[in-house]
């Protein structure tokens, strides 16, 4: 199944990174976290990529012409470095399609700009490549097949405790209260699409405005409700959040990996 990825936003509220590299090449650990979140849907079997490119193009670009999977991976060098064997599964067989479609288009816009390169696709997956989660992909997909909806995106509680206040007209304060994980669920921006979609998209308009209202009225659009690990990178905050995960060497995005590997022995790739 292909996966679309939105890769070409300014990054504006975390600008201490995004105004030298865009904002899905953010390094976590050692690579970007947009690497983080291929390598989630490779391990659940979708290795077919299509990048919505805009700010910085080249350098996402520049990333993948000129990969090298020892640089993330531990290797074994010899022959005076003539010889590099990589240690572990790498992921070779990624399909890669950057397209770039321009600097300032939103979500939706970016999505209309690849529709061609979706066609015969029943079904297909979207990510805004700023975030990452442990939830069970299959399970969300198993759910979503079986429905007759032609959109679904992951709900998720907000990682943080924001302050609400009910303002009257007047200003006048009626309540301020402290709102916990368990008051609201937000779009965790993985989605699933049927190839429907398109009919209930209009050319300029924002992914989860207009369509998804549409959706809505028809009674066309999921949730998948997710109570695990998930975190995204809008702010510097977030990124050092993500960053002290990976420095713990936990990274409970990877938990399919980890599983996989507690029943297969340890594979050597070239």
């Amino acid at each position: 199944m292909k996966v679309v990825l939105f890769c070409g936003g300014l990054g504006t509220r975390i600008r201490e990174y995004s105004e030298s590299v865009p904002k899905p090449m953010i390094p976590l650990g050692h690579r970007p976290i947009l690497h983080h979140v291929m390598q989630y849907y490779a391990d659940y079997g979708h290795d077919d990529f299509i990048l919505c490119l805009g700010y910085k193009a080249n350098v996402i670009k520049d990333f993948f012409l000129n990969f090298r999977p020892q640089t993330f991976g531990d290797c074994v060098i010899s022959d005076g470095g003539r010889n590099v064997q990589v240690l572990g599964e790498m992921n070779r067989d990624w399909r890669v399609t950057l397209i770039d479609t321009g600097i300032w288009r939103n979500i939706g816009q970016r999505l209309w700009a690849v529709r061609d390169h979706l066609r015969g696709e029943k079904m297909f997956l979207a990510n805004y490549s700023d975030g990452l989660t442990d939830v069970d992909l299959d399970d969300m997909l198993a759910r979503f097949e079986a429905s007759d909806k032609i959109g679904c995106f992951l709900a998720v509680r907000p990682p943080l405790t924001y302050h609400l206040a009910d303002i009257a007209e007047d200003g006048r304060v009626r309540e301020f209260r402290s709102s916990s994980r368990s008051d609201i669920w937000i779009n965790g921006g993985y989605f699933i699409f049927r190839s429907e979609i398109f009919d209930y998209m209009r050319e300029g308009e924002e992914l989860v405005l207009e369509p998804f209202d549409r959706l809505i009225a028809e009674d066309k659009l999921m949730a998948y409700k997710h109570e695990g690990f998930w975190r995204s990178m809008d702010t510097l905050r977030d990124w050092q959040a993500l960053e002290d995960i990976v420095e713990k060497g936990e990274m409970p995005w990877k938990v399919r990996r980890k599983a996989q590997a507690a029943d297969a022995p340890l594979k050597t790739a070239l």
